[in-house]
């Protein structure tokens, strides 16, 4: 942690050097991404925090790290020793980041932060509430790159075009739909920097942030002209091809802050204060009427077309085929060979690699056995690895990038004998998850009006999961994404309250940690369709995806009721259905066994 503690101190000599009282190094890119590249990685090298998700303020004599309660385990354990202090977020007498700093800036002080990585939102929020301290705002410095030696180079991955095979929609037919949208909004000028809005909207995907198939990239478009910021060495003659129908105007990546300088006062521009960053903003002209919406792109892509949704089924069988395959081996081979965290997880992609038009993963594979499955976001390294061995639970959470969608499942699965509290434990979570499946509800909901048809289990027994139930999923595109999803409550910067609407793809996720003990999650992928229209108002249902067994080992039959018993059967008889066709005899028969009726 000396390391940590160096980098600390050269980081307040810079802050000294520039009279700035307080800094802020968020998780985030220029293009406030969940999930970011190497380049980016500042609050992780500035903390030693390796988590998604945090932010970490800097004053002269404290530094501390406030992230969520995904994380409270795993960044007190590698906080230790750092002099960073954790702010537990959400959790009763913890300060939020803006509270922190109301109470700790001096009056007239001066607040640092990269203003590229800070969302406008938040900039004008924090100079709004800082105000009355009448304190000073100073957004053009990146302290962190003149501390960060060695530093990696922004990412430089080829991109390609994703054929309308895959996804169904032109870049010509989606930019026309934008269009509209801007005239509806009477808005002539359109920024959008956030990466997966971009890939969709023109149909390019590529590899500038792991196993997120986007491309660094901001767009500008008018109802005449399209201006494209990116390293154009990325472009391929398919793409280039491409944009030449819309006469794309392609322009170097940093190209944009100057560009958005000139544009015509005149103009009216649609633009998503939470997404598009401080330093974009202030670069716009004064005068320049600004229309604060979220992209229409956001939903436009969160609404699966039939091709979509067809690749989408087709992804699921095979990532099913391969999810299968590995818990056969695991459950044939557990005690006879050594299996580890880690090498789990490397079988698992294995079998994945396989898979006719896999890319890559969706995501960093979660692989925790035994109390290591309490932390959500637990990541096994070579030191942190346990051995399994039959007995207890090993929970692993995956995903795979196809050409053909983009997968996210959960498995808790039995290694041996367990008690009754783990029965009772895990048998709450499938049934929360199947209950959360079988909903049926009016057109005008929303996640928070679902979510405790699934965490009312839990509640029931005096627990809780401290995340949401579930989480918008991509298309060839990031595994988190806006704006559908299912948790208890609103969270405004979560962006997934929205309604949900037919086609949304939407992961069903409960689960239980305890920490120090165990943890168990169930995940399925489910979409929204429509069921009957009648004179009470559209009824909406859910169509699964996800194909893989349930660990049926986990599961106390008795504890379940009868719709829940039909649901379960009806599910394993579907996995089985699909699934079976793909595998060896004896994959086929260990998969009868383990998706029999209950």
């Amino acid at each position: 942690m000396s390391t940590i503690k160096n980098r600390l101190s050269e980081l307040r000599k810079l802050m000294e050097e520039k009279n700035i009282d307080a800094y802020i190094i968020p998780s985030s890119d220029n293009h406030q991404s969940e999930y970011v590249g190497d380049h980016f990685k500042s609050r992780e090298f500035i903390s030693g925090f390796t988590g998604s998700a945090g932010t970490v303020i800097v004053t002269k004599d404290e530094a501390g790290l406030w992230t969520d309660g995904r994380y409270f385990i795993q960044a007190e354990k590698e906080l230790e020793g750092s002099t960073i202090k954790l702010f537990k977020m959400g959790e009763e007498g913890v300060p939020t980041t803006d509270e922190y700093l109301c109470e700790n800036l001096p009056q007239g002080g001066t607040l640092g932060f990269d203003g590229k990585v800070i969302s406008a939102k938040e900039g004008m929020a924090l100079a709004e509430k800082l105000s009355s301290k009448n304190v000073k705002i100073e957004y053009q410095y990146d302290l962190i790159d003149s501390v960060w030696e060695d530093r990696p180079a922004l990412a430089s991955e080829k991109a390609f075009l994703l054929d309308v095979k895959y996804c169904g929609e032109s870049f010509s037919s989606k930019l026309a739909r934008l269009r509209q949208r801007m005239e509806e909004l009477n808005t002539t000028n359109h920024v959008i920097t956030t990466l997966d809005d971009i890939a969709w909207l023109f149909n390019m995907r590529g590899g500038d942030i792991r196993f997120n198939p986007v491309v660094l990239s901001y767009a500008v478009v008018t109802l005449k002209e399209v201006y494209l910021f990116l390293d154009e060495e990325k472009l391929n003659e398919e793409l280039l091809a491409e944009f030449a129908k819309e006469n794309v105007q392609v322009r170097p990546y940093n190209d944009v802050y100057e560009f958005v300088k000139n544009i015509c006062p005149k103009e009216r521009m649609l633009l998503d204060a939470a997404k598009v960053n401080y330093a974009i903003y202030n670069n716009l002209p004064t005068e320049l009427e600004k229309v604060n919406e979220f992209n229409p792109v956001m939903f436009f892509k969160a609404r699966k077309n039939e091709v979509e949704l067809e690749s989408i089924r087709n992804s699921h069988i095979k990532d099913g085929v391969a999810f299968t395959k590995f818990m056969y081996w695991l459950k044939t081979n557990i005690g006879k060979m050594e299996i580890t965290e880690i090498t789990a997880s490397e079988k698992l992609e294995g079998f994945r690699r396989e898979q006719e038009g896999f890319i890559e993963p969706s995501f960093g594979t979660i692989a925790g056995y035994k109390e290591h499955a309490a932390m959500m976001h637990y990541s096994a390294t070579p030191e942190s690895a346990y051995k399994l061995e039959p007995e207890h639970l090993f929970l692993i959470d995956s995903g795979g990038q196809y050409f053909d969608g983009t997968t996210d499942i959960t498995r808790t699965l039995v290694l041996g004998p367990i008690s009754d509290k783990l029965k009772l434990h895990f048998t709450s979570v499938v049934r929360g998850m199947i209950n959360l499946s079988m909903a049926k509800f009016l057109h005008g909901c929303k996640g928070y009006n679902l979510d405790i048809i699934c965490r009312g289990v839990m509640w029931k027994l005096g627990i809780d999961y401290k995340c949401g139930t579930g989480h918008g999923i991509g298309f060839l595109l990031n595994v988190h994404e806006a704006p559908n999803g299912f948790r208890w409550r609103v969270v405004p910067e979560r962006f997934d309250s929205a309604t949900l609407e037919e086609g949304m793809v939407t992961t069903n996720e409960p689960g239980i940690y305890i920490e120090g003990s165990h943890g168990i999650r169930v995940e399925n992928e489910i979409v929204v369709r429509k069921a009957e229209k009648n004179e009470f108002g559209q009824f909406m249902d859910f169509e699964v995806v996800t194909l893989a067994p349930i660990d049926l080992d986990g599961i106390n039959v008795d504890l379940l009721t009868k719709e829940e018993k039909d649901y379960l059967n009806f599910y394993h008889k579907l996995v089985f259905d699909k699934v079976s066709p793909h595998l060896t005899d004896e994959e086929r028969e260990w998969l009868k066994e383990y998706t029999r009726e209950v």
